[in-house]
């Protein structure tokens, strides 16, 4: 499977295995998100299978898909609501979401500096982010026959001060997918009691950690360079996007 390859991410939700782990995650999220009302939603990487659920409620939700993807129309039977960009360059107001998700992305150095940036930056005060990102000591990061098994793994530590980096505040954080990477239909039929012991006796073991963080909106002294870097990109980038808000996709 081509970690980079929106093809190949549609067809394994579309697959029995994808929409159990669609089920799974998403039930996560909600836990995280259960009031969206009135709410921007930006999703980022592949992450269709888990806005599907705001679809109705948020005031508006959008999927950014990083150029070399490519592009799968969602959602079916509706308006598109995809969007093709740059990883760094998104085509979004400054301070005008309040919502970003993360799947699916983030697979370098580079690219992780990008999202991040990015989604500081158009995130309103005090607005939130969802990071979906394989677990390194679960099982889905050690077997290449799903997408969690491409990229970076991380455990919830190295997230949490990725995000603090970045100036972000961790705030919440939920594991799912403890059932193996398989596409037995029985083993899949018991995934929910997968889940459920999971999440009482072995939660470290979970195939993704899903962590929520706020926007930090003063950072203080920011020592380390990766912070150092990332203030001087914020102030670019919000003097280009005053002068091109007119082309973003939140614009009426």
């Amino acid at each position: 499977m081509n970690d980079n390859s929106a093809v190949e991410l549609k067809e394994f939700y579309d697959s029995v295995i994808g929409r159990v782990v669609q089920r799974a995650v998403r039930r996560k999220v909600a836990k995280l998100w259960n009031d969206v009302k009135g709410d921007r939603i930006v999703g980022v990487g592949y992450t269709s299978p888990y806005l599907n659920g705001f679809l109705g409620e948020a005031e508006r939700v959008v999927s950014l898909m990083p150029k070399q993807y490519g592009a799968i129309f969602w959602p079916q039977n509706q308006n598109g609501l995809v969007t093709v960009c740059n990883e760094g360059e998104w085509p979004i107001e400054s301070n005008s979401v309040n919502r970003v998700i993360i799947a699916h992305s983030m697979n370098s150095e580079e690219s992780l500096d990008a999202v991040l940036s990015e989604a500081w930056r158009v995130l309103v005060g005090q607005g939130r982010i969802i990071m979906i990102v394989p677990n390194r000591s679960g099982i889905w990061a050690r077997m290449d026959n799903n997408p969690f098994g491409h990229g970076s793994p991380y455990s919830i530590r190295q997230i949490k001060t990725i995000l603090k980096e970045y100036m972000f505040i961790p705030e919440r954080e939920e594991r799912a997918l403890f059932f193996p990477p398989s596409s037995s239909r029985v083993l899949l039929a018991t995934s929910g009691v997968w889940e459920q012991l999971g999440d009482n006796f072995f939660n470290a073991f979970g195939g993704v950690n899903i962590v929520e963080a706020s926007k930090q909106l003063y950072a203080g002294t920011l020592a380390d360079s990766a912070s150092s870097r990332l203030k001087r990109k914020q102030i670019v980038v919000s003097t280009q996007a005053a002068t091109t808000s007119s082309s973003g996709v939140f614009d009426n």
